[in-house]
């Protein structure tokens, strides 16, 4: 599935109202070429990560959901970088964190669709 522009916009403007942290695919790749210490949070499910992933901790957002964090608990003044297939359940993961007192989320824009397509 291809992101469209309009999806796109639609979710930077919705991303903008909720003034979440976000960052794009050529920031990330760039920082983690720089070689900079990124925590990632993989939050789509266990099929998903299987097929194809860029590391990190792996907790779906159903846990995240249920409040089931033990893996990231000591994680709350950390960067953390979340993804999922196209940034939808990564968004819901960011404002669930939030709300649970964690100060530096980020929301990876376009999820592993736009990540696979700008190789």
């Amino acid at each position: 599935m291809v992101i469209s522009n309009a999806q796109s916009t639609k979710r930077q403007h919705y991303t903008e109202l909720i003034k979440m942290k976000t960052i794009s695919i050529s920031e990330l790749k760039q920082r983690i070429k720089d070689g900079e210490a990124i925590q990632l949070l993989d939050v789509r499910e266990a099929d998903e990560r299987a097929e194809f992933n860029i590391g990190g901790v792996f907790l779906p957002l159903g846990n995240i959901m249920t409040m089931q964090i033990e893996d990231i608990e000591d994680m709350k003044e950390t960067e953390i970088v979340c993804y999922c297939r196209s940034g939808n359940r990564s968004m819901q993961a960011c404002l669930m964190l939030e709300s649970m007192g964690f100060t530096n989320v980020k929301n990876l824009v376009g999820g592993m669709l736009e990540w696979q397509l700008n190789g």
